[in-house]
């Protein structure tokens, strides 16, 4: 084949893609897509109420708002903006209102096509809203409207005013529900973004506390914000931060939970390597440890990294009260760990191989308990333990007026049923109780537990204590292998980092901890001065 037929070849091809495709065109519904960045706003006001309407699908919260103002009321003016989320009585009595009364301060002369400070003047000299920029694109102006914000557009003129009107119903502030402390602040995150942010300026009153914006979800166009203390974070961590969050491709963001499984270092782990709380004051110390926030719209729960696992035995009530207090609820926190991981494991492994270990008295009334169970052990912790998890299901998704009342009766009346019918022995019951109420303790990591727990029973009862060891170095290397952006899960204990042991296990005096944590910000820095030791007064 010579190398013109070839080519007429090609070109037949291309011709029938193009025709196959123009008429996919011409049975495919026409839909308005996004505006790229180049696209104008019209000169023409009729116009750009049509391409908004079009943009908009003619929904029905789109309002738009026409009036005359100027001297004599000659000039033509558009006001848009989106019923609910922004702020009407704002809109009507800042901006409609002072461009329809304060007439003599614009003159009917003006050409808006050839004046330059037309919306500057209308800044300077009508408007007295805060926040007013100029736009000139149509992708600007959607996304203002799109914001909460309102557009203004003057008949006559290609560019407009992005207003600030933000508004709508909002939550409240109110105590913190799944954080629950006895002293300290009792305020906790709301939905709204700003909010949020108002809530960690007011704690941390320091200009270099710095609030990034980005925008994800290419349906939602959700707004999210990281927070971080200039000069205290990583700046390599706050690099992969936002490496991470431009990397998120995706239609919708509802929750920070999204941005949490889309930036987490280890998906398929049981343990999760990104924080939550929805306390400021939390956040902010985390802040000033050199972490890094990240503040979703729509959710009162703020995520912080970097993550480590030493946090689940730290609470904020452990930096607001003394020492030995704190030093002893953090090792019963510590037992309690052990307690739900290890202790139906351990119960199943002894008493399925291992009965010599059990002092003969207890191993009598232990026979005795179990007389009349028609199930291996093995078996009887696998469905106790789902029949806790079971109850406490339904307690947290029933009403609140009825939760607790059915988790109470139901943990009363099927413990009891179960034992009377010889389903269950009254000793597993116990054990089931105790790592459940146990586990209850650290809500943070109470998923993992239980599914290492599950893990770790199926292993005692197959081989004893040694199948429960092997599973719980297992678990260990896990952990060991973790990071949470570049800092091992498991720090300061491995690798070992002597200036953060002072707030691990047990906490020193505040006057001890003198260097910020060396984990989270992988450098040496002083957050005090040397000399804070308390002394008494001598005369």
């Amino acid at each position: 084949m010579s190398q013109g037929e070839q080519m007429l070849k090609r070109l037949s091809k291309l011709f029938r893609i193009q025709k196959r495709h123009e008429e996919v065109q011409k049975t495919t519904p026409v839909r308005l897509t996004y505006p790229d960045q180049t696209l104008l706003l019209n000169k023409s006001l009729d116009a750009n109420r049509s391409d908004l309407k079009k943009m908009f699908n003619s929904s029905d919260d789109l309002v738009f708002r026409e009036f005359y103002f100027g001297v004599g009321k000659r000039i033509r003016a558009l006001i848009v903006f989106i019923d609910g989320i922004s702020d009407k009585k704002l809109i009507l009595d800042s901006v409609v209102r002072s461009l329809m009364v304060d007439i003599h301060i614009i003159d009917t002369e003006v050409n808006f096509a050839e004046s330059k400070n037309h919306f500057d003047e209308v800044k300077k000299q009508v408007l007295t809203i805060v926040e007013a920029t100029e736009i000139h694109s149509f992708n600007d102006a959607v996304e203002s409207v799109i914001n909460g914000n309102a557009c203004l557009l003057i008949n006559g003129s290609n560019s407009g005013l992005s207003i600030g009107a933000k508004g709508g119903e909002k939550r409240a502030i109110d105590q913190a529900s799944s954080e629950i402390v006895t002293r300290g602040s009792h305020e906790a995150f709301v939905e709204a973004l700003r909010t949020n942010t108002s809530m960690l300026r007011r704690i941390i009153k320091n200009p270099d506390l710095v609030f990034e914006r980005f925008v994800l979800g290419k349906r939602t166009h959700t707004d999210i914000c990281i927070a971080y203390i200039k000069g205290i974070a990583n700046e390599k961590i706050i690099e992969e931060v936002r490496k991470r969050l431009n990397r998120i491709d995706i239609d919708s963001v509802l929750e920070s939970g999204y941005v949490e499984q889309l930036i987490e270092d280890s998906s398929f782990s049981p343990f999760a390597t990104v924080g939550n709380s929805e306390r400021p004051d939390k956040v902010a110390s985390k802040l000033l440890e050199g972490r890094i926030a990240i503040i979703c719209d729509g959710t009162p729960v703020v995520l912080t990294v970097p993550y480590l696992l030493i946090e689940v035995l730290q609470v904020p009530d452990d930096y607001y009260s003394r020492l030995f207090n704190v030093n002893i609820m953090r090792i019963v926190r510590a037992f309690s760990l052990a307690v739900t991981l290890t202790l139906p494991p351990l119960y199943v492994a002894i008493t399925t191989f291992h009965q010599e270990m059990i002092p003969s008295i207890l191993l009598i009334k232990l026979t005795a308990a179990r007389e009349g169970v028609p199930f291996p052990v093995l078996l009887e912790a696998l469905m106790s333990e789902m029949i806790f998890l079971l109850i406490r299901e339904s307690g947290i998704r029933m009403p609140r007026a009825t939760g607790s009342a059915v988790t109470i009766v139901g943990t009363l009346v099927m413990g009891d049923a179960a034992v009377t019918a010889g389903l269950i022995s009254a000793p597993m019951v116990i054990i089931t109780a105790l790592s459940g109420i146990t586990g209850l303790m650290l809500p943070a990591l109470y998923n993992a537990l239980v599914i290492f727990r599950f893990i770790l029973i199926l292993l005692g009862g197959s081989f004893g204590l040694y199948g429960v060891v092997i599973g719980l170095l297992c678990i260990l290397a896990h952990i060991c292998s973790l990071r949470s952006f570049g800092t091992p899960f498991l720090a300061p204990l491995a690798p070992v980092v002597l200036s953060d042991l002072k707030d691990t296990l047990i906490r020193f005096p505040l006057w001890m901890m003198k260097q910020r944590p060396q984990s989270t910000t992988w450098k040496k820095s002083n957050r005090q001065t040397e000399i804070q030791k308390p002394r008494p007064h001598r005369k």
